[in-house]
């Protein structure tokens, strides 16, 4: 098996990742995530993360690329990180009550081969009907300001939500693992794996 890069330094999809037990390296990929004029976001999510396994694929000759890209989605428009605190109570008080969708790209390149596999995920979060204190309390507490949204799923922001709907709940975080070992499989590697 060649060795794995993710191509990407969240600490979120690195703790994902490590869940299948495979020994990887992180790496940064530099891209303009602006959107294009007229984009959609499952086109857009689906460009960034092709964009970003194809900026370090000449970096790391004989190696599995791993890349992702989220974006939130709700009434039809991208909703990113907040800029601070006023943004992140404006974003959840239009969240109360309804359902937010999440699109994740995954893409797995195979820098031996120059294939590669992309696909876009969608995972959805149903909220509760939310108080002005209730979401105070909650960014004080979890402070998800790096967080498209402005919550943390795997945080306290679950208490956030009255149903999650999806395939795999990883996606949500920003890693596909059940599409990504999908992949896997069609690379002709069975996971879990016996790792020397």
């Amino acid at each position: 098996m060649l060795p794995i890069i993710l191509a990407s330094t969240s600490p979120f999809r690195a703790a994902l990742l490590k869940k299948l037990q495979l020994p990887f390296t992180t790496c940064a990929p530099e891209i303009d995530e602006t959107p294009l004029k007229n984009e959609d976001p499952k086109t857009m999510v689906q460009r960034l993360t092709l964009e970003k396994a194809r900026k370090v694929e000449h970096d790391w000759p004989e190696h599995y690329i791993i890349s992702s890209d989220q974006c939130a989605v709700f009434d039809g428009e991208i909703i990113g990180k907040p800029d601070g605190y006023s943004e992140a109570i404006t974003q959840l008080q239009k969240f109360s009550g309804n359902r937010v969708e999440f699109l994740t790209g995954l893409c797995l390149l195979n820098t031996a081969t120059g294939s590669w596999q992309l696909d876009v995920v969608p995972f959805y979060v149903h909220f509760r009907t939310l108080t002005t204190g209730q979401i105070e309390n909650y960014l004080r507490l979890d402070q998800p300001y790096n967080c498209a949204g402005s919550f943390k799923s795997e945080g306290l922001g679950i208490s956030l939500f009255s149903r999650l709907e999806g395939d795999d709940p990883n996606t949500l975080i920003g890693l596909p693992l059940i599409r990504l070992t999908d992949f896997f499989l069609q690379e002709g590697i069975e996971l879990p794996v016996a790792v020397k």
